[in-house]
């Protein structure tokens, strides 16, 4: 469905939250001040936080959404125990401190522009969180807010032990593509129960803006007349060779993407269906594990966690329609300009790069497109210099 285009019998685009008296930038400033030039400032910080930050990281409830007629049924109430129904369309994402305005937004778009919200189960991956090695709370804290959010919601979180992949990563280009939880998507085939057989992964930094069951039906069409693994829109006119390094290229490196079935390609790993039987069957973790070991043993590529998925999957995904990913609308990973949809239908909205919507639109400069988001954002800004601490204690404790 284009961009715009309306629904039958669906509702009217989702209102913007309501206003909050936010803390003066005078104020804002002060406590900013006394926390960096204090000596004590640290203890002066903590002792503000409530013993569970998470609960000044406010949301509004969102709207409550139920299946059309033409939906499937599916298995009453909510959890873990559903999670096997073969009616489920299953969308498994990140959940950490960072991003979970993104998520909040990402999960509200997909509830609001579906025919069949009842039928949407979603698996988040979140850190573990604790830096002592110690049993963190985090994944469950971010599980509630979530709840709060969205009461009816079937999901589970599931929590990533970093150290997993810590010792795997290298250097990037930009700082926050080292993080552990980029490589989530790895492990989805093993964190999943064995009964998910398929799943859509969607960054946290999107919004969908039509039926996601659509991606999910197309996706399954595909998979199985091809016997893929992954299903994904392709971008075959970006210069697939600058995704790696010229001494990758100058000591043989077409030869890995000898025998595909097709030219390799260019595809954001961002939004891809995935089907985890093949995954597990496949080993296709561990093809992915050993191209980051020879990264770390002689520099083959700058950019996180993408390049891997190429050089292992390049050439055998699936091609999808390009409207489930306008991605790059958070612009380059060094500047984040402003950037606005390609030309075409729009089904998902991807604001991969450096700019993120709710940063900019904080900021007081967003870029034109992240109006766009902007409706689905539910976040309540911090009205207290108790919230304002709260919200930097989350975000650095993650």
């Amino acid at each position: 469905m284009a961009c715009g285009q309306k629904k039958t019998n669906s509702p009217s685009p989702p209102p913007p939250v309501q206003e909050r008296n936010a803390i003066s930038s005078s104020l804002f400033f002060f406590l900013l001040l006394f926390f960096f030039t204090s000596p004590t400032g640290a203890a002066f910080f903590f002792a503000l936080a409530p013993p569970t930050p998470p609960a000044h990281l406010r949301f509004e409830e969102a709207n409550q959404f139920h299946n059309s007629d033409i939906c499937p049924s599916a298995s009453a109430g909510v959890g873990r125990a559903t999670a096997c129904d073969p009616s489920y369309v299953h969308i498994a994402m990140t959940l950490d401190s960072h991003y979970l305005r993104g998520s909040i937004a990402a999960v509200y778009s997909i509830l609001w522009h579906t025919s069949c919200p009842d039928t949407m189960f979603f698996h988040f991956i979140a850190p573990a969180g604790g830096h002592d090695g110690g049993d963190d709370k985090l994944p469950s804290l971010l599980g509630s807010i979530v709840r709060s959010v969205f009461p009816s919601l079937r999901f589970e979180v599931y929590t990533f032990q970093e150290e997993l992949v810590s010792g795997l990563i290298s250097s990037s280009v930009r700082q926050t593509l080292e993080n552990p939880l980029n490589y989530a998507r790895v492990y989805l085939a093993d964190l999943l129960d064995p009964c998910v057989h398929r799943v859509v992964y969607l960054d946290s930094d999107v919004v969908v803006v039509d039926d996601v069951r659509l991606l999910w039906d197309d996706a399954a069409a595909r998979l199985a007349s091809a016997a893929a693994v992954v299903a994904a829109p392709e971008y075959c006119h970006a210069n697939f060779t600058r995704y790696f390094t010229s001494a990758f290229w100058a000591e043989g490196g077409a030869r890995v993407f000898a025998g595909r079935r097709r030219r390799p390609c260019y595809f954001n790993t961002g939004v891809m269906v995935m089907d985890l039987r093949r995954w597990r069957a496949g080993g296709y973790r561990r093809r992915i594990e050993r191209w980051m070991e020879v990264q770390r043993e002689r520099r083959i590529y700058e950019l996180g966690s993408l390049p891997p998925f190429l050089l292992v999957l390049a050439g055998e995904v699936e091609g999808l329609d390009h409207r489930w990913n306008q991605h790059g609308l958070g612009g380059d990973n060094l500047t984040g300009e402003c950037r606005w949809l390609h030309p075409g239908p729009v089904s998902l909205m991807h604001w991969s790069g450096k700019g993120k919507p709710w940063d900019r639109l904080d900021a007081g400069s967003p870029c034109p497109v992240d109006h766009l988001w902007h409706p689905y954002d539910l976040f309540i800004r911090p009205s207290s210099g108790t919230d304002i601490l709260a919200f930097f204690i989350l975000y650095w404790s993650s």
